[in-house]
């Protein structure tokens, strides 16, 4: 046995398939749209059971993307610890506990939408409330702003895919990091 608890599996009471983390990011915060973001989010039968506003620390903007620190010679143009400063550290949020059904993950990630707002399908939170573009965050050598993200553990609802997967399609896309994902006829996970 390899101490990993099966995918999907419970870890000591946890059932990851129910629980997920909305960040309410700086872009949300600062336009007042985090309670518009998560009325969404239970519209859609997703329960959030706490929230809490706080000014980001650096580790607490790194370790959510820590596939992007590690591999950052993907981005070659790019100092990725420095624009993970700039976009978070300081900076507002607010954190949510969700909890939901199995299958929450992907109901999630379908009602955010694609990372770039531009490319995001009519009526996600993304398309709706979305204000940046990738081109304009390539432009100007920095992150996308989105207004919402998600973070769980482990596969990705249910797909097979893992943290790790995800991180090979960024690399074969050599997009910029604000690629939190691939396009969805990628692989993506949309997170």
């Amino acid at each position: 046995m390899s101490g990993r608890p099966p995918a999907g599996g419970v870890v000591r009471g946890i059932d990851f398939d129910r629980w997920a983390v909305v960040l309410c990011k700086p872009d949300a915060v600062e336009r007042d749209l985090v309670d518009a973001v998560l009325d969404r989010i239970e519209a859609a039968g997703v329960s959030i059971l706490g929230r809490m506003e706080l000014v980001a620390k650096a580790w607490q903007a790194h370790v959510p993307y820590w596939d992007l620190l590690v591999d950052r010679d993907w981005f070659l143009d790019r100092d990725i610890a420095a624009c993970l400063d700039e976009a978070y550290v300081g900076q507002r949020v607010t954190v949510a506990l969700a909890h939901g059904e199995p299958g929450m993950h992907a109901r999630l990630r379908d009602l955010l939408g694609h990372f770039d707002p531009t490319h995001a399908a009519a009526g996600t939170i993304r398309a709706d409330l979305g204000q940046d573009s990738l081109d304009a965050a390539l432009a100007e050598k920095r992150l996308v702003r989105m207004c919402v993200g998600t973070a769980i553990r482990g596969p990705l609802a249910g797909t097979g895919t893992t943290p790790s997967s995800t991180c090979a399609a960024r690399r074969t896309s050599r997009t910029c990091p604000t690629a939190r994902s691939t396009p969805r006829a990628a692989g993506s996970t949309g997170g």
